[in-house]
């Protein structure tokens, strides 16, 4: 442990008996100065969000716990029947890959612990962190439940278009490929709200009304983002108004942007998974909110016809395309129990499989 003196870090190695435990060994281990110094200074509570922080952590907590009890209301199931909740936890900050592998980092708060004490079932959560220690990214993890969930007899693609799209191609029950293509609907609910100030383009009747800016799109697609090849995952932390803002010269339509970032968002997914194959014999399948966006579906929809690719959405392969990504985690926690892996070391770029979650027990 390390004391609020940060004077370092104590170590102690013990057997445990029956009665008592035995000292075997102790080692006194110093902090880095640097590490330190920041430690001391985030501890002194001057200039920084931390406070904010932990209490929004506790606060989202309660909310998530709500929302499970709340689910068990409306089912008339007793929470002593569940074995498990699965919390994936609202994401605040993604930094898979800086320079230094020792600087990666994935924050998702909703304090698992404040879930397991309000509902009264074992909670899994922090499901990221294993497989980015790893050296992988974190992200997406989703790619494993879809085979296990969304397997076929041939080729097929499933595509979540949450904030960020992501892609799963499989073969069978195996995944060829998986990765974040880039904004999903983040841009363009962000670009809504500024303009319209409302929390999205509802069916993407903003879009459809607008033509694309061609010149923009050229200029967006070359972020050098699109350009890398897997394993890869991103976020609103790169995709956001002031990386948008960066394009623009002020004077554009703002309809014109909308149509043009749902034409990002369609290219970008279409690019993205027809780098991997254009043998899809089984064709793609959309989960998340941007299934039930019309005009990004028929986007989609024109690109892929051009290589006779069918499209639909996991409603055709009997799993409502709101709710897969919540499925996906209450099946990671399955996982975690039977102490079996969560990622796919391909898709995220880890070392090894990992077994993804942490235990938090219900009082």
């Amino acid at each position: 442990m390390s004391g609020t003196s940060i004077d370092g870090i104590d170590a102690a190695l013990v057997s445990i008996g029956t009665h008592a435990l035995t000292l075997l060994e102790h080692h006194s281990h110093a902090y880095e100065p640097g590490l330190k110094t920041t430690v001391r200074a985030i501890a002194t509570g001057r200039n920084d969000r931390l406070h904010e922080l932990a209490a929004t952590d506790r606060e989202v907590g309660v909310s998530f716990a709500s929302a499970a009890n709340s689910l068990l209301a409306k089912a008339g199931i007793s929470p002593e029947t569940v074995k498990a909740i699965g919390s994936h936890g609202q994401t605040v900050r993604h930094h898979p890959q800086p320079q230094q592998a020792i600087s990666r980092y994935t924050i998702q708060i909703g304090d698992p612990a404040t879930i397991a004490e309000h509902t009264g079932i074992d909670t899994v959560a922090d499901f990221r962190r294993q497989d980015l220690v790893a050296s992988g990214e974190g992200a997406p993890l989703a790619p494993a439940f879809h085979a296990y969930q969304f397997a076929g007899d041939g080729r097929r693609v499933i595509i979540n278009i949450g904030g960020i799209s992501n892609a799963t191609l499989l073969d069978g029950d195996e995944v060829i490929a998986g990765f974040d293509c880039g904004p999903g609907n983040t841009l363009l609910d962000a670009w809504t709200h500024k303009h319209l100030k409302v929390d999205f383009d509802e069916n993407g009747a903003w879009s459809a009304e607008n033509e694309v800016d061609h010149t923009l799109l050229r200029k967006l697609i070359g972020d050098p983002y699109f350009l890398r090849s897997g394993p890869k995952s991103t976020g609103p932390e790169h995709f956001n108004l002031d990386w948008l803002s960066s394009f623009l010269s002020g004077d554009e339509d703002p309809g014109t942007v909308q149509a043009t970032l749902a034409e990002l968002t369609a290219s970008s997914i279409c690019s993205a998974i027809l780098h991997h194959s254009d043998r899809l014999e089984d064709g793609v399948f959309v989960c998340g909110g941007g299934a039930r966006n019309i005009d990004l579906m028929r986007r989609l929809h024109r690109k892929l016809e051009e290589k006779a690719i069918r499209l639909g959405t996991t409603d055709d392969l009997g799993l409502a395309a709101e709710w897969v990504e919540a499925c996906a985690f209450a099946w990671l926690a399955s996982q975690r129990l039977k102490n079996q892996p969560g990622n796919i070391p391909a898709v995220t770029g880890a070392l090894g499989p990992r077994v993804l979650g942490a235990i938090y027990a219900a009082p």
